[in-house]
């Protein structure tokens, strides 16, 4: 009975250690009966990905993008330009984005991303990234900083701004507020839950996909479902 324990629990840790390993590498996504249940899929990148072909990402099965376009007051990412400038050429439905920084006023956040993000006809609405990643701040400051970017944003673009955003943030500083924003959610383990019930539009299901059309350091790519189908995003971008 003892030698059989032993070598069931080693066939588990064998059977985990592998479903990790592909896992890791962008192999099998754990959330794929979810995801594959939605038509319109699509990425979102920076600099980190380097020198992309866009005509080449585009033909592998994308409907749109999302680019990196500055974070805080005064960065900006080094391949946004240009990689605006390719990837209009496609048929890509094409969004900008925009990563929130606590310790920086929302109005001069705002501000930097309307100097470099230019307003074109139909464009996605532009996107607030706020996660985790060290120093945060209350909630009651963040949600105030976070109001008036998003407001500045709308004034500017004439579109509900999107909140890209993670689960433990979510739960932090978005749950029941910011209602009239879109919700965009990080979820690499389970089709996405909030815990205020609301609907997601546009759901992150994976950060370790490989696509062609790349050659940054980063080897691996976000890949996201939009909720609808593209009559529904065609008119999200109007």
């Amino acid at each position: 009975m003892k030698k059989k324990t032993t070598i069931v629990t080693c066939l588990i840790v064998l059977i985990s250690t592998l479903i990790f390993i592909f896992w890791y590498n962008g192999i099998i996504f754990l959330n794929y009966f979810d995801e594959k249940n939605y038509e319109v899929k699509g990425v979102d990148v920076s600099h980190y990905q380097g020198d992309i072909d866009w005509e080449i990402l585009s033909n592998q099965g994308i409907k749109f993008a999302f680019i990196k376009a500055t974070e805080g007051k005064s960065f900006v990412d080094e391949n946004y330009n240009l990689n605006y400038k390719n990837a209009i050429k496609t048929d890509l439905k094409i969004g900008a984005y925009h990563f929130f920084t606590y310790d920086t006023d929302g109005v001069l956040q705002a501000e930097n991303f309307i100097k470099n993000v230019s307003k074109t006809e139909n464009m996605l609405p532009p996107v607030v990234d706020i996660e985790f990643y060290g120093k945060e701040y209350t909630v009651e400051r963040t949600k105030e900083q976070l109001h008036l970017m998003l407001n500045k944003l709308e004034e500017f673009y004439e579109k509900k701004p999107i909140i890209y955003t993670t689960h433990e943030t979510y739960n932090w500083y978005i749950a029941n507020d910011f209602k009239d924003n879109y919700i965009w959610i990080r979820d690499v383990f389970f089709k996405p839950r909030l815990i205020d019930n609301r609907e997601w539009t546009f759901w992150q299901y994976t950060n370790r996909a490989k696509l062609d059309g790349y050659n940054g350091q980063e080897k691996r790519i976000d890949i996201n479902v939009y909720n609808g189908n593209m009559n529904d995003l065609e008119n999200l971008s109007k």
